[in-house]
């Protein structure tokens, strides 16, 4: 008899030599050994809000929707009405499960024209989203699976545009917009947009010129406070920002109207997975929705820990907390029951210690991302 199979090797990225000779910490993010950190959290955090930084987001996933009618196709299925937009643009919008609404994963959608949409799901859940399109897809629409063909590298910052002119790159370009540039031979993509919450680029560039480009951008950036950032750092930043990371604050158990990304959903259009239930659930209101908790002390907020208005009446609990570096306390995101004020203080269970936090608006930082 054959031994069982165990479970598969994780994908590295092609910068992965890089990375360990820059002294990465890796960590596993949907099956890819990717860095968590280099210098450190803070440290990164800190060049990301001050100068720019360059993350490696390679595990991110990328798929092609071809073919005649393919973008009517894509409207057709994901939440946000790519009518809103034009060929060049981006927009970020949802997978949704059909019958419940809830959120399958949250993706970018670059609308380059009517038969040729490109998708940036997230790593764990491309093959979901793919499986799902190309189960839905009408003849002559094909999904291609591109997860490994490409990187995608985030250069975010307030000095991002100089470390992309710098290697040759176009800037300047509107938010959620991208343009397809020249660079060493081969073709890039950039795009102004980015989990930061910062002024920044993502850069989906081919395999082969991954280590050439990311040399370039680090050698570029020298000058400026470029570092090189794990994915620790972009945690604590888009925590920051109040953006949702799918399997902790949205999944298939969270819709679009408690999760307050009703603004990702084309309401008006005919179709899309999911819209029956969502509209039923809006017309209702929902029974919970994510919130942005701020620590009055010194307390660090962990996912699942418990949230109550008394000691006796549970809220809900976090979804995601952590330290924030800009504003030196803790931070957190929490589903909650709708029955809390949104000026209310709650109380959070830290290993067993009732601390207080303030329900308040979002984002914690405001870094002005839009600004031309």
């Amino acid at each position: 008899m054959s031994e069982a199979a165990g479970p598969p090797e994780p994908l590295r990225s092609p910068l992965h030599d890089r990375h360990a000779a820059l002294g990465a910490r890796f960590a596993d993010f949907g099956g890819w050994t990717m860095p968590l950190q280099y210098a450190g959290v803070v440290e990164e955090h800190t060049a990301v809000r001050t100068a720019v930084g360059v993350f490696d987001v390679s595990h991110l996933g990328k798929a092609l929707v071809a073919g005649p009618g393919a973008a009517a196709f894509v409207n057709a299925t994901l939440s946000n009405d790519l009518r809103k937009i034009a060929p060049g643009q981006a927009q970020y919008t949802l997978c949704c499960d059909d019958e419940t609404g809830g959120i399958v994963d949250d993706l970018i959608a670059y609308y380059r024209d009517d038969e040729h949409v490109f998708l940036i799901p997230n790593a764990a859940n491309t093959a979901e989203v793919v499986r799902l399109l190309r189960a839905a897809a009408p003849d002559g629409v094909e999904v291609t699976d591109q997860h490994r063909d490409f990187v995608v590298l985030a250069v975010q910052g307030p000095r991002s545009d100089e470390v992309l002119e710098a290697v040759g790159l176009p800037t300047g370009h509107d938010y959620m917009s991208f343009v397809e540039a020249p660079y060493a031979d081969s073709q890039v993509t950039v795009c102004r947009t980015g989990y930061t919450g910062e002024r920044g680029y993502e850069l989906v560039a081919p395999n082969a010129v991954a280590v050439e480009l990311w040399d370039a951008l680090l050698a570029a950036g020298e000058p400026l406070g470029v570092a090189p950032c794990g994915l620790g750092a972009r945690d604590t930043l888009r925590t920051e920002m109040g953006y949702p990371l799918h399997g902790q604050d949205i999944s298939l158990s969270v819709t679009p109207n408690q999760a307050r990304l009703g603004w990702a959903v084309g309401w008006k259009k005919d179709a899309f997975w999911g819209r029956d239930a969502l509209l039923a659930e809006k017309q209702a209101g929902p029974r919970r929705r994510l919130v942005a908790l701020e620590s009055t002390g010194r307390a660090i907020p962990r996912p699942h820990m418990s949230v109550s208005l008394t000691p006796d009446v549970l809220l809900g609990e976090i979804t995601s907390g952590t330290f924030s570096p800009t504003l030196k306390k803790g931070i957190a995101l929490a589903l909650l029951s709708t029955v809390v004020d949104p000026e209310a203080q709650v109380g959070v269970d830290v290993r067993g210690r009732r601390e207080l936090f303030q329900v308040r608006p979002l984002p914690f930082v405001d870094t002005s991302v839009r600004e031309s």
